[in-house]
């Protein structure tokens, strides 16, 4: 995401930390009066965060009372780590407030995917640019690479592949470091307040027992929990403003990644991707599909949809994952509710999420290989053709929810609502006309001009012919992969 950093020029650290006070007690929820949480998502939101913090709990007694091999130790801190709400700037925001199970670990507030798609970070005035990803299966993507004989990127994590696993062998485990320090999100101003946090935690000694006594053998600054106690991002002549030596900040920087490994170990566990869905039931011979799920299942496979050759559904000596790992620019329309369009000016902390405003434009992979944040000089020169392209998802869970009328958001900025939508999308984008403002037929009868047009895939989909019962079928299909069936039914 092209996220900029702007701050107020002589704002003060004390004037920073009075406003952070104000933010953390509620006294500055809207500290420039616009308040992009809408109401009815506020019950909402405080049940998920009750839910994070019983799930917490579980898992904190579980690591006092159980006998647990170094496997489950490890798995088990990575879970605790990620229901922590502690170790956002403010202690209200867990890594699973944007990922909880009952959706699949992607967003789990109903009235949000509705609305805002994108979800509030610590600070709870700021937004990113994009919705949720799922992180179930995500283990399974491999260090960002370009792939000659594809000619394509492949693996990497993020909607845009900037966590490229190149430093820690480990996509999943550098995409765990993002959160923490996205000002937009948990908000941290230093990684080094992860670990300081940590070891103020009541799983210190569990973590330390793993990675050994070193691992927060840190001589902390008087102020460190000033410090982190205030919103990022900081400030450029700052950029690590926890004071440390370079011993101490090579500690820090260490424990750190093991935090992101541990994050990265309970997400591949059999916990966050079972391969338990229908699908799988009946692959290996145990359920059998209905006649309208069997006939998606041949439509998803078929030159007409085209659909597993993007969201692969397995080959020889590949777990059926549904995706390729690749990007691709699907045409999908700009989402004007993201309150992102409207962080245009600083908010009481002096940070302007988005210069733009409405003029914005989420340029995807490109932007990522655009920026200094791209590892490799050679990928830059690919940056144009890779302008509005986004990470293929996996299929799998696709459809879970926790209720029926539980409503998902679908694609990198939420503007899809539906499985109806995703699939009439793919079938309809260059045959139904382009809407005009306000079209009541918008998403049915018509579709709004494209984010980024230039590099839009034509060959796979947007006039697939498929009839409403066709589509439906689809539907049917995707819905076998929600993790958890049982073939009695119980």
């Amino acid at each position: 995401m092209k996220t900029h950093y702007a701050w107020v020029a002589g704002t003060t650290a004390i004037g920073l930390l009075a406003a952070a006070t104000a933010l953390r007690s509620g006294e500055a929820d809207s500290p420039t009066g616009w308040d992009p949480i809408p109401a009815t998502a506020r019950k909402e939101i405080k049940s998920v965060e009750m839910e994070i913090d019983h799930i917490e709990a579980e898992s904190l007694d579980r690591a006092r009372w159980a006998a647990l091999d170094r496997f489950q130790q490890i798995t088990l801190l990575g879970k605790i780590i990620f229901y922590d709400k502690d170790l956002s700037v403010n202690r209200n925001e867990a890594c699973s407030f944007c990922h909880m199970p009952e959706t699949g670990f992607s967003g789990p507030v109903s009235v949000l995917n509705q609305t805002t798609a994108a979800y509030p970070g610590s600070v709870r005035t700021r937004f990113s640019g994009r919705r949720p990803q799922s992180h179930t299966y995500a283990s399974y993507s491999p260090v960002l690479h370009y792939n000659l004989e594809q000619g394509d990127f492949v693996g990497g994590q993020f909607w845009d592949m900037r966590a490229t696993g190149l430093r820690l062998d480990s996509a999943l485990a550098e995409q765990a470091q993002g959160p923490p320090l996205n000002p937009v999100e948990m908000g941290l101003i230093d990684p080094a307040c992860m670990v300081y946090r940590i070891s103020q935690s009541p799983y210190r000694s569990m973590a330390q027992s793993l990675w050994g006594a070193q691992a927060f053998a840190v001589q902390w600054p008087a102020n460190a929990k000033q410090v982190c106690d205030r919103p990022g991002p900081a400030p450029d002549v700052d950029p690590l403003p926890v004071h440390l030596g370079p011993v101490d900040r090579g500690i820090a920087q260490t424990t750190f990644d093991r935090i992101a490994e541990a994050i990265a170990t309970f997400e591949g566990s059999p916990e966050v991707a079972p391969f338990s869905s229908k699908y799988d039931y009946v692959m290996a011979g145990r359920a059998e599909f209905t006649p309208q799920e069997k006939a998606g299942y041949e439509l998803f496979r078929s030159k007409t949809t085209h659909c597993n050759e993007c969201h692969r559904d397995g080959g020889p000596g590949e777990e059926p994952l549904f995706t390729d790992f690749t990007a691709s620019n699907l045409g999908v329309p700009p989402n004007p509710d993201l309150p992102f369009y409207k962080e245009n000016t600083p908010d009481q902390l002096g940070y302007t999420a988005n210069p733009d405003g409405l003029k914005f434009l989420d340029l995807g992979v490109g932007g990522f290989l655009a920026s200094p944040q791209n590892p490799n000089h050679e990928w830059a020169a690919m940056a144009k053709s890779y302008f509005g392209k986004y990470k293929t998802p996996t299929l799998r869970n696709v459809d879970m929810r926790p209720r029926t009328d539980f409503v998902k958001a679908y694609m990198h900025n939420g503007y899809l609502k539906s499985l109806k939508e995703v699939v009439h999308f793919y079938n309809t984008r260059d045959t139904l006309p382009r809407c005009k403002p306000g079209d009541p037929g918008e998403k049915i009868t018509c579709w709004p001009a494209p984010e980024n047009p230039a590099t839009i895939n034509r060959k796979q989909l947007g006039d697939l012919k498929l009839t409403g019962q066709q589509e439906d079928m689809l539907v049917a299909f995707l819905q076998t992969l929600t993790d958890g069936y049982s073939p009695s039914g119980k």
